[in-house]
């Protein structure tokens, strides 16, 4: 076996094949960028080397630092990860030129499979069904147009070295192909140092359905079942689970026989991917293959009980496969949440900062699931604009699907982040869903369950509840310290309150001490019992039992009350005298401030380009200017007609969230 495995990759995946490397007895070695510097990965490797400034270009995608960086220390074999150079043909043949293993498939394949407009080429030659479209490269955006307008719109617009949602768009009309085929091939650089572009037809509101498959270089291939990847945003997977509620036995068969043929037929020899889209009705048609790890791969393991990261290190080595298909089989269910760096509240837009702090859910068995959560990130760290805004990988297990689903509910409600914008809420909303939770799904879900955006969730009766009793609990303990600190002596704290919860108002009685608390509804003639509570005054989170039901909400302190969360559901909480609620409904609602004369940066970023000028006339759905966080491109328009008076950046600058941009007169 290896003794020495370099990790050509940063973050999560690092510290993931780290893990398994320990395990193993391999000694581990990662390269760094500038922004990585002080990263858990670094921290946890046992030789680290630098490669260069923190743009991708000038570090992770640099072949000739990742060599010199293998030959410096001896390492034997490179494990890619995913992204960056994971599916490079060129990177792999370049290993093998120079004597060292490439933990990945064979580089034949690669250049088969890996390439989006080869691998269609090829599926088609070996009679696969395709999604229609033009398969060749495109030289510039009036020949992307002429041929859009040939299949049909919609389109989407694909880089061929894509990967992980990067260089994808869709195109509904000849604007969005102008627009969004510069924009796709300038990510497409970024990204993966190669721009070729390719489109084909959009299928619109089908399932997206992958079959992992393994193989070694000894001719065997297995599949290891499929994953459900529909849920996504902007082409980017969020909640991935495994198996898919759709398929059946026959076409769950079926499905793996077909990715099990492609992948002999490029004598495939590692970990590998091929994606499917489903209909509704279980038919489906090769979509591309991926020719290395997944990030959603721990729901496979999760569900399988195999670490792919030591398949692929035993395959590299040359050791056979130990299974057969036969002796696999499919153990209950698991999903797993993409924690993202972004703000669900404004479109998701990428929130650059630094984790103030990080309290992920304690890993292992829980009541009736099992948690396990991938990161590379410590409390302090921060997230760079220069990667994707992945935080972590929340993943929950559990003999059924509700019941893997119920424990991810419980494991983001137990998942504390402060100091950046984080998508917990929204992720928690989905599982709360009865579409999610039913297995209707399709790759248009989020945009079909919230076409205005994501702006949290209405407490229902039982979160009514929780909000309620937590709020009257934390306002009991601050009374009491209050009276304390005033006479000298604890006092007896005030009892009856009215507890504000956006326009509900309940009168309450509270009682009871040392972690046990009774909340009396006192216009519903019924009490609630917190017990097993877990909370100081100062802590961001508070955990207990409302009649018997575990729960974790988040809380803060605000004027006369908290700001609690529960899941979705965030709600200012007043806890007042009787008095002061009758005050309050006197009080004149606030008026937002006037913003409609100005752009505002929807997030941090850098600015790509600023197209207008002061004195300019700009119409409604006009570019205003094009930012850039996080590899991606964001267009900025007018929202109004009307004339520029100031331009307040320009190409080249970072902007903060909320910064005015453009002021109009």
């Amino acid at each position: 076996m290896f003794t020495k495995i370099l990790i050509a990759n940063r973050g999560e995946i690092a510290v993931r094949v780290i893990k398994t490397c320990r395990r193993l007895g391999i000694a581990t070695v990662v390269v760094y960028s500038d922004a990585d510097a002080g990263s858990l990965a670094v921290e946890m490797a046992d030789e680290t080397v630098h490669i260069g400034a923190s743009p991708a270009a000038q570090s992770y995608l640099v072949a000739d630092k990742i060599i010199a960086a293998c030959k410096s220390t001896g390492a034997q074999a490179v494990h890619p990860g995913f992204g960056f150079l994971s599916e490079n043909a060129g990177f792999a043949q370049r290993c093998a030129d120079e004597g060292i293993v490439f933990i990945g498939p064979n580089p034949g394949a690669i250049s088969a499979m890996g390439d989006k407009i080869e691998s269609k080429k090829f599926a088609q030659a070996a009679g696969v069904s395709c999604v229609p479209g033009h398969i060749g490269e495109i030289a510039d955006t009036v020949e992307a147009v002429r041929i859009a307008e040939e299949i049909g719109y919609p389109v989407m617009i694909k880089a061929s070295a894509g990967g992980g949602g990067k260089g994808i768009r869709v195109a509904w009309s000849r604007q969005d192909v102008e627009e969004g085929f510069p924009a796709v091939r300038a990510e497409a650089k970024s990204s993966f140092g190669d721009d070729r572009i390719f489109l084909e037809k959009f299928i619109e509101s089908p399932r997206h359905i992958e079959i992992q498959v393994l193989g070694d270089k000894h001719g065997n291939v297995v599949h290891l079942f499929e994953r459900e990847c529909s849920i996504q945003r902007r082409n980017q997977k969020v909640i991935e689970e495994a198996p898919s509620p759709l398929l059946d036995e026959a076409t769950r068969a079926a499905m793996g026989a077909q990715a099990v043929a492609l992948a002999k037929a490029v004598k495939y020899d590692s970990a590998g991917t091929v994606e499917f889209v489903a209909g509704q009705d279980k038919s489906f048609f090769f979509l591309e293959m991926n020719t290395r790890l997944q990030v959603e791969h721990p729901v496979t393991e999760l569900i399988t009980g195999l670490d792919l990261v030591e398949q692929m290190i035993r395959s590299a080595w040359g050791e056979a496969l130990a299974f057969a298909q036969k002796d696999l089989k499919i153990n209950g269910w698991a999903i797993e949440s993409r924690i993202y760096a972004e703000d669900p509240y404004r479109k998701f837009l990428p929130s650059i900062g630094r984790l103030v702090r990080y309290a992920p859910p304690a890993e292992g068995q829980h009541e009736g699931y099992t948690v396990r959560n991938d990161a590379g990130v410590r409390e302090g760290d921060e997230i760079s604009m220069y990667y994707d805004p992945m935080i972590s990988k929340l993943c929950s297990w559990a003999p059924t699907r509700l019941a893997a689903i119920d424990g991810m509910g419980r494991a983001l409600e137990d998942f504390h982040i402060e100091g950046l914008g984080q998508n917990i809420p929204f992720l928690a909303a989905v599982m709360d869903e009865d579409r999610f939770r039913s297995g209707d799904l399709a790759t248009s879900y989020i945009k079909d369950q919230f076409p205005d955006g994501f702006q949290g969730t209405e407490p229902t009766q039982a979160q009514l509840d929780i909000l309620t009793a937590v709020g009257a609990a934390m306002q009991r303990v601050y009374a009491a310290r209050a009276r304390s600190s005033a006479s000298g002596l604890m006092g007896q704290p005030r009892d009856e309150w009215v507890v504000a919860v956006g326009h509900a108002k309940r009168r309450v009685k509270v009682s009871g001490e040392n972690g046990e608390v009774t909340v009396d509804l006192l216009d519903a003639d019924r009490a609630l019992t917190l017990s097993d509570i877990v909370w100081r005054p100062g802590q961001p989170v508070f955990r207990a039992r409302l009649d018997g039901q575990a729960f974790t909400v988040q809380v803060a302190p605000a004027a006369e009350g908290f700001t609690i969360r529960h899941r979705a559901a965030k709600a200012r909480v007043l806890v007042l005298t009787p008095r002061s609620a009758e005050l309050h409904d006197k009080l004149p609602a606030r008026q937002a401030a006037d913003t409609s004369k100005l752009v505002l940066s929807p997030m941090p970023g850098l600015v790509v380009s600023m197209d207008v000028a002061p004195g300019q006339q700009v119409r409604e759905g006009e570019v205003v200017c094009v930012l850039e966080a996080m590899k991606m491109q964001n267009i900025i328009r007018a929202e109004r007609d009307g004339a520029v008076k100031a331009v307040n950046a320009k190409p080249g600058d970072p902007v903060a969230a909320d910064e005015v941009l453009v002021e109009f007169a």
